[in-house]
């Protein structure tokens, strides 16, 4: 009968365990690691689709908004937002300290235009999401969630 020894117990525990990361540890790791993953063909295919969903939905609010008032300049901002987004979400995830640094910086900015119609906000909203997620390379995801909502839209707008 073979009994356990302490040595049989250390060898057990250096086998099985896995080196936790402290956050200072992730933290030098995101001062070493600049750009991350990020190359020049995905950050012009992120920015290629926010575009083309971007004009979606510029499509969409052109010719079917039945709001009050009718702004080019919003319906401009429409498409600026989604590509800005987009561009913020790559920048963010290719680097921690970028995010944090960017998330510091976001977390002063206030908007004080009224928003006119509850509609608007709507449409910001869904500029946003599809900034994240082409932001995120989810491109497929985010041509078929604007064209859904483009379709809810357009029925229930007639």
């Amino acid at each position: 009968m073979r009994y356990l020894q302490i040595r049989d117990v250390q060898e057990y525990e250096q086998e099985d365990t896995i080196p936790m990361n402290t956050f200072s540890d992730i933290f030098k790791k995101g001062f070493l690691e600049e750009t991350g993953n990020l190359t020049t063909q995905g950050f012009a295919l992120s920015m290629l689709a926010a575009l083309i969903c971007g004009m979606i939905v510029y499509g969409v609010y052109r010719n079917y908004y039945k709001g009050v008032i009718y702004s080019n300049n919003f319906n401009i901002l429409l498409v600026l937002t989604t590509m800005v987004t987009c561009f913020m979400v790559l920048v963010i995830s290719s680097n921690v300290v970028l995010s944090l640094g960017m998330v510091g910086a976001l977390s002063i900015v206030r908007f004080r235009t009224a928003v006119k119609d509850p509609l608007d906000v709507g449409f910001l909203f869904w500029t946003v999401a599809v900034g994240v997620t082409c932001g995120a390379g989810l491109y497929l995801i985010s041509l078929i969630g604007t064209v859904f909502i483009a379709g809810i839209y357009i029925v229930s707008a007639d």
